[in-house]
């Protein structure tokens, strides 16, 4: 059964708060209604939610980090200390330490340097980047529910069933909108077109 999505102050729980669907300013004006830290991704601010209901407060933070840019990097250089971004320059070292060209930074490398730089990590080396990229350790991953909007609409789009809709993007941000703010898996299934019959039918061509 579809359920509304309840206001944030009266979810108890972060397993409840998990179950509906969230955009990024939403989840930022949570934490800034709150007193926490709200800038950073999505995934980010996830993750600073998911900390206030275990009890750790996150409080914004307006210090920025300060790389000590060392004159010479090595496989063992911290990442915060060698000015490390995914630029050209890292692109080609990383290059070089891999054998592969072009080289191009996993998803994974991403996520991980957001985590680094939030928890202001010295220890996290370039090696342990390389294990990242060869999928050897688990410091962090690239959270997929991001993508779940383009994956709903995409899928939609592949069923024959939506060839019968003369607006297929509005049909698929209604049964989105449905789908986001109830606690059903936040993916595509021809089933929605029978369960929102109601609200798509002038749609239909």
């Amino acid at each position: 059964m579809i359920k509304n999505r309840p206001n944030f102050e009266n979810i108890i729980s972060f397993e409840e708060f998990n179950k509906y669907y969230w955009y990024r300013d939403e989840l930022s004006q949570i934490c800034k209604s709150i007193g926490l830290e709200h800038r950073g991704t999505k995934q980010e601010l996830n993750q600073i939610i998911e900390q206030y209901f275990k009890g750790n407060i996150i409080k914004k933070s307006s210090k920025q980090i300060k790389q000590k840019q060392v004159d010479i990097i090595t496989i063992d250089t911290p990442l915060l200390d060698c000015g490390f971004s995914f630029n050209t320059k890292f692109r080609e070292y990383f290059s070089i330490l891999t054998g592969t060209s072009p080289f191009k930074f996993t998803a994974d490398m991403a996520a991980a340097w957001r985590k680094v730089k939030s928890e202001k990590d010295v220890e996290f080396t370039i090696r342990d980047m390389l294990k990242i990229y060869y999928g050897e350790s688990d410091y962090a991953k690239y959270d997929n529910s991001i993508c779940q909007w383009n994956r709903f609409l995409k899928d939609f789009c592949s069923d024959k069933n939506s060839l019968v809709y003369s607006n297929k993007l509005k049909v698929a941000s209604i049964l989105w909108k449905e789908v986001k703010n109830s606690t059903m898996q936040k993916t595509y299934s021809p089933e929605l077109l029978k369960i929102h019959f109601d609200k798509i039918k002038e749609y239909k061509k």
